[in-house]
């Protein structure tokens, strides 16, 4: 009898598990629809969490059935009609890779990149590229237990910088402890923002990628994005609080250098995208993609579910 009853426990504990595993991948189902994934103008591009694969909806409904593409990405950017996947690399060591696509989503060259995919970005033209891969380590709340590589590519002359760790940054000596990451590039496809890691401290640096010089602007800010007016950079600002996550959006007017704290208070572990001049949208790991006004004022609001790394096509 005792033996039938272990029997019988174990049945109903093994399709308690079986349940439970066929249960929790419907906890991320998404509504979907048929189509293609293109560059479409209005349409909001991001990736699915359920499949790893670039996906969108329109702006204007976020919240609707997303058409998702074949095209598998860690991190993926827009701009002109263009796109920038940075993907986990196919070889048999570790790395990455740099996939540009075309407004079908149909690739046109690769780059191959040593480190785990990181951040990506386009310059609002498209022909400036960044990326950023870790090397050692896996997390910036950990200021001294990682290693970055920044690498910038310009797709009309291919010329590839695999790692600006080189630049003559004003007022200070080059040490082996320098981390670059988070470009951003303005409007001339020259200059850039930047985020320099070093002595446990890090900095927003304005840098110029033809003369291979950075200037660095303040301290404490990680992971600029420049505003589609060039006048306002947001960033990441460490604050006491979450220790995985510990920053807070901020949004710094370059003309004045008075920053702004904005609405959402939790901590946000990316490279945030400008919907326009008034908005910006972010990824929260396990929440999805939310949106919050740029000026401090409102509330945070969710886009869309299950997503990470947004980027918006502009006409």
């Amino acid at each position: 009898m005792r033996i039938l009853i272990v029997v019988a426990a174990v049945i109903v504990l093994g399709i308690g598990a079986t349940a439970y595993a066929l249960r929790s991948p419907d906890e991320v189902v998404v509504a979907t629809e048929a189509g293609p994934v293109e560059l479409t103008p209005g349409r909001l591009l991001f990736v699915d969490d359920a499949s790893g694969k670039v996906a969108s909806v329109p702006l204007s409904s976020p919240a609707g059935p997303r058409r998702v593409s074949s095209l598998s990405c860690k991190r993926f950017y827009t701009a002109a009609r263009q796109g920038l996947c940075l993907a986990d690399a196919s070889r048999p060591m570790p790395g990455a890779t740099a996939v540009f696509v075309d407004q079908a989503l149909t690739e046109r060259r690769r780059v191959e990149v040593a480190g785990v995919p990181n951040r990506a970005k386009l310059s609002a033209d498209g022909r400036m590229a960044s990326w950023t891969t870790f090397v050692t380590g896996d997390s910036y709340a950990q200021s001294n237990a990682f290693s970055t590589r920044t690498g910038i590519f310009d797709t009309r002359t291919e010329e590839y910088a695999s790692n600006i760790e080189g630049l003559r940054v004003e007022g200070r000596k080059m040490t082996n402890d320098m981390n670059y990451w988070g470009v951003t590039f303005t409007s001339d496809d020259r200059l850039f923002y930047a985020t320099l890691g070093v002595g446990g401290k890090t900095y927003l640096i304005q840098g110029d990628a033809v003369d291979k010089s950075a200037k660095a602007l303040r301290e404490n800010a990680e992971c600029p994005s420049l505003s589609p007016d060039g006048r306002r950079v947001a960033f990441k600002k460490r604050v006491p609080g979450d220790g995985a996550r510990p920053w807070r959006e901020h949004v710094l007017d370059l003309s004045t250098m008075v920053e702004t704290p904005l609405a959402e208070t939790r901590g946000i572990d990316d490279q945030v995208v400008w919907l326009d001049n008034d908005t910006i949208a972010y990824g929260l790991p396990g929440e999805g993609i939310w949106a919050v006004p740029a000026n401090g004022e409102g509330a945070p609001r969710q886009l869309v579910p299950h997503a990470s790394s947004p980027s918006l096509v502009i006409g």
